[in-house]
């Protein structure tokens, strides 16, 4: 693959819309191309940057309690100058109205839940894919969980709890500061055989946003317990290869 052709498959690659073929070959070209491993890592801090200084805005409560004021005495004066068998037509059309918004409301609740559970994979693997196409994808390299711990504090609020497990097939090889959405969160970077795994410890708030393990053009994600922290791995490992290294983070203490 060529560089004209890298950079016209990179937004696909970046939105995760190639399939898994083409993004091997696509990774491949990164590995050997630095000018197009810093176009990818290029666009994904241009998303960063929208998310945190793009501007937002929320209607005021005064606003919604106007128009909820408006409506009840719309009705209301429609039904006082409504003859007697109109009565229950107009009652129902403000029924309609509230189970209308009630349904509208929930929509919207359920659209936004899914969006931020959307991003928030996206998120994850895009980081993964970033760090596979970096130079280096750790910070602090090392097998010695008494090295990288420490490394974490004062880097970010609370340290994670960090074990090795190369006994097990699943080598600790260092760590790293990621980010996930606005979230500089820590990451734990494991290696079992040829695979790569990042283990991502999030926000509380952010635990739940994920859902079922998710696969994506030949990688999976999954959710795990780590020392009472929630976390996410992901990795390109097969199935049963991952529920048995999310098994060793669960049981870590």
């Amino acid at each position: 693959m060529d560089c004209k052709t890298a950079r016209d498959l990179l937004p696909l690659y970046f939105d995760g819309e190639l399939d898994r073929a083409t993004s091997r070959e696509f990774e491949l070209h990164l590995d050997a191309c630095a000018e197009c491993r810093a176009a990818l890592i290029e666009l994904d801090g241009l998303r960063h940057m929208l998310r945190e200084e793009a501007p937002r805005y929320r209607a005021p409560d005064i606003l919604r309690a106007r128009i909820q004021k408006l409506t009840r005495s719309s009705a209301a004066a429609a039904a006082r100058r409504a003859p007697a068998r109109w009565l229950a037509l107009a009652a129902s059309w403000v029924l309609a109205f509230i189970a209308g918004g009630a349904l509208v409301a929930m929509w919207s609740h359920t659209t936004q839940a899914g969006q931020e559970q959307a991003q928030l994979t996206r998120d994850l693997f895009a980081s993964h894919w970033r760090a596979l196409a970096a130079a280096a994808p750790i910070d602090v390299v090392s097998t010695d969980q008494h090295t990288v711990k420490p490394w974490f504090a004062g880097k970010i609020a609370v340290a994670p709890l960090v074990q090795d497990f190369a006994e097990q097939g699943y080598a600790l090889i260092g760590g790293r500061i990621d980010y996930v959405g606005s979230e500089r969160v820590p990451v734990l970077v494991y290696r079992h055989g040829k695979h790569l795994i990042d283990v991502f410890v999030l926000p509380q708030s952010s635990a739940a946003d994920i859902g079922k393990p998710i696969q994506s053009q030949g990688y999976g994600l999954d959710v795990v317990t780590l020392g009472g922290q929630p976390a996410a791995i992901v990795s390109d490992m097969g199935p049963a290869e991952l529920d048995r290294f999310r098994d060793l983070l669960n049981a870590s203490r």
